[in-house]
C-alpha cells in the first residue's frame, strides 16, 4: 500500500474508534440518541404516510400512464 492509503486508512479508523469509544462511554447521551432516533422515526415514515401519499397511484395504473400523466401536468397543465 502506499502511504497515502495508508493515511486515509488510519484517519477512517481513528474516526471510528472516537466515535465508538464516545458513545461507549455515553451515559445520559445515548437516552438521547434514543430520542432523537425515534423524532426521525416518526417524521420520516408516519408523517409521511399521513401527509404525502402516494398520489400518482391513485391517478395512474402502470408506469407508462404514470409518466404520461406527469409529462401532461409538467408541459401542459402550467
Amino acid at each position: 500500500m502506499s502511504d497515502i492509503q495508508e493515511n486515509k486508512q488510519r484517519f477512517w479508523s481513528r474516526v471510528f474508534h472516537l466515535y465508538y469509544d464516545g458513545f461507549r462511554s455515553m451515559t445520559v447521551g445515548k437516552t438521547l440518541w434514543l430520542i432523537i432516533g425515534i423524532k426521525l422515526f416518526i417524521f420520516f415514515l408516519i408523517i409521511k404516510m399521513i401527509f404525502f401519499p402516494d398520489f400518482l397511484s391513485t391517478k395512474c395504473d402502470t408506469d407508462q400512464e404514470k409518466t404520461e400523466y406527469v409529462r401532461h401536468q409538467l408541459m401542459d397543465g402550467r
